[in-house]
């Protein structure tokens, strides 16, 4: 696999949530940190997510927002 975004963060999936269009996709990527992403079911469908399997938490943004309570 061969994508321009720099962060590409390897996990295994710890669930899946079926909606209506969307699925809920979790992948933890180290012990206790997870990432949470929102993929179209077919897309869930095509990569063949499953929890147990290994997948990637690929983010491309052109910035990033930091805030704090």
């Amino acid at each position: 696999m061969k994508v321009s975004a720099r962060n590409q963060l390897q996990g295994t999936v710890k669930s899946v949530t079926p909606g209506a269009v969307n699925s809920e996709v979790v992948i933890e990527i180290a012990p206790g940190v997870v990432v949470t992403a929102q993929v179209t079911s077919a897309s869930v469908a095509r990569l063949g997510l499953k929890p147990g399997g290994t997948a990637y938490a690929i983010i491309k943004a052109d910035s990033v927002m930091v805030g704090v309570e």
